[in-house]
């Protein structure tokens, strides 16, 4: 190949249909993110607001459990244990699709290709349910501040076009707007925190929440799967690999910061709703007042004024999120396309901001899309006119948890084969107990998710939706399988080279400079 002075160079390819396009658009640009920015970039996805005023009197009222803060803290331990594996695992492997490279380079590229797919519909199922409840809080904000009644869907599509122009921003821009909104609702949900503890209910600063009694009953499984969903985010660190200057300094480091931090600040924020209400009567309460119990509570001890500032930054706190997951998805599609999972634009970036903007188009295309779906249905009601816009957030919410939550019991054994094959299980021996651990306990809380899937979306006993929705991320399991299997028989240098990113890129353009 002849090659010009000019960064422009000409696009080539090799036999394995890896190519480079302008020089580096296989490669997503280093040194965009420091601690600070991949750690706000991670925590943005967890939306502290939203499980603070969601998750967590949905568990209370549905569950009817009051150790809600214990399993907080027992679900840090288990995913604390996850990431000791999952975090060395990122000093070996430095790939923008994480999940499935990780997989490949533990149980092969077949494995892999699956797994891909089992992310990409995962991460978009969780970005698009937040469209929804985003589109649904607006509107109430519009209804109740302005008096302008604004169907749901208006905010939820205005916020997929915000999201996907800052998609094709530098990396670095969208780090700093998740960073300021997700540093003010985290002070505000402190300040209730503080609050609750300087003025608790009759029972005073009770511990009770934490006792392992109150964990015990039927609904344990079903809410430790409602509460696992609180933490999705902390894994996207090795999403950003490539765009650190360090990265296997800076991903475990993140990681382990995220997953504790995260731990700690639910656990307590939990704990300070119970001593709010009185640990007997918040379940009582929650069922009451259900999502809008946070806020029933800021009201009496902060005043008007700061639940009205806490209802606005509910929702920039779940813009957050939308955009954090927009840029995982769009990076998993980058990953998939430059080995030859997905077709090959999906494998460049997008001019000076070196973002993956395919990636980012495809994310808007399908929310979009799923969302003008769900309108429709909204315009023709069965009942309840808020039936749809909330069955797109808890349909395609638990959807992607379940997803995330088999990625991670794969990952988890994937990293014990890794270090077996390479003959370090002597030295990694405790990172692989660690491992085993925590993939045990994922399984567990996946059998459930799968078993309780009609309570976690609101069915009925015996409601096909309890196997149609996990069969969605079923369906792509097989359909990945098959994929990796048609690559291993027909081009089984493309198949060799899954999970191996930017790696394979080096590697190719090495060779082509190779007299």
């Amino acid at each position: 190949m002849t090659t010009g002075s000019s960064s422009t160079s000409s696009a080539t390819a090799d036999g394995g249909g890896i190519s480079t396009f302008r020089g580096q658009e296989r490669a997503l640009r280093a040194d965009r993110l420091g601690t600070g920015g991949l750690l706000l970039s991670v925590l943005a996805a967890t939306a502290p607001l939203m499980v603070v005023a969601g998750v967590m009197p949905t568990t209370f009222a549905v569950m009817g459990i009051e150790g809600q803060p214990l399993l907080f803290v027992l679900l840090g331990i288990v995913l604390v244990l996850f990431s000791v594996g999952y975090a060395e695992m990122s000093r070996h492997v430095h790939n923008a699709g994480a999940f499935y490279a990780y997989i490949s380079r533990g149980l092969g590229g077949t494995a892999g290709a699956s797994a891909a797919l089992v992310a990409l519909v995962a991460y978009n199922a969780l970005q698009v349910g937040i469209y929804g409840i985003f589109g649904f809080e607006v509107s109430g904000l519009f209804s109740t501040y302005a008096h302008v009644q604004v169907a749901w869907w208006i905010p939820a599509l205005v916020a997929i076009a915000v999201v996907g122009g800052l998609g094709w921003l530098k990396i670095d821009v969208n780090a700093r707007v998740l960073g300021v909104l997700l540093i003010v609702e985290v002070a505000l949900v402190v300040v209730f925190d503080i609050a609750a503890v300087a003025d608790p209910a009759k029972e005073g600063l009770s511990l009770h929440a934490f006792n392992p009694d109150t964990l015990s009953g039927a609904g344990v499984g079903t809410a430790l799967c409602f509460c696992i969903a609180a933490f999705l985010g902390f894994e996207q660190a090795p999403v950003y690999a490539e765009e650190t200057s360090r990265p296997h300094i800076l991903v475990p480091r993140v990681m382990f910061l995220a997953v504790s931090g995260v731990a700690v600040f639910f656990a307590l924020s939990c704990w300070a709703i119970t001593v709010a209400t009185g640990p007997s009567q918040v379940v009582g309460v929650s069922q009451k007042q259900s999502a809008g119990l946070l806020f029933y509570l800021t009201d009496s001890r902060l005043g008007g004024t700061f639940t009205d500032v806490l209802h606005v930054l509910f929702v920039t706190g779940m813009f957050a999120a939308m955009l954090s997951f927009h840029n995982v998805v769009a990076r998993y599609a980058f990953a998939m396309g430059r080995e030859g999972l997905l077709p090959s634009a999906f494998g460049r970036t997008t001019g000076s901001s070196g973002a993956p903007g395919t990636g980012s188009l495809l994310q808007t295309a399908v929310s979009a899309v799923i969302v003008i779906v769900f309108a429709v249905a909204d315009d023709k009601p069965t009942g309840d006119p808020t039936e749809p816009v909330l069955h797109l957030f808890t349909w395609f919410g638990n959807i992607g948890a379940l997803g995330v939550i088999l990625l991670m019991a794969a990952a988890s054994l994937s990293v014990i084969v890794f270090f077996a094959r390479r003959g370090s299980a002597g030295a990694q021996a405790w990172r692989l107990v660690t491992s085993a651990l925590s993939g045990i306990a994922l399984v567990v809380i996946a059998v459930y998710t799968v078993k309780d899937f009609d309570v976690l979306v609101g069915a009925g006993p015996g409601s096909s939706l309890s196997w149609i929705l996990p069969g969605i991320v079923g369906l792509a399991l097989l359909v990945g399988l098959a994929q990796g299997l048609f690559l291993r028989a027909r081009n089984p240098e493309a198949h060799a080279r899954i999970g191996l990113g930017n790696e394979a890129f080096q590697l190719d353009k090495a060779a082509t400079e190779t007299p």
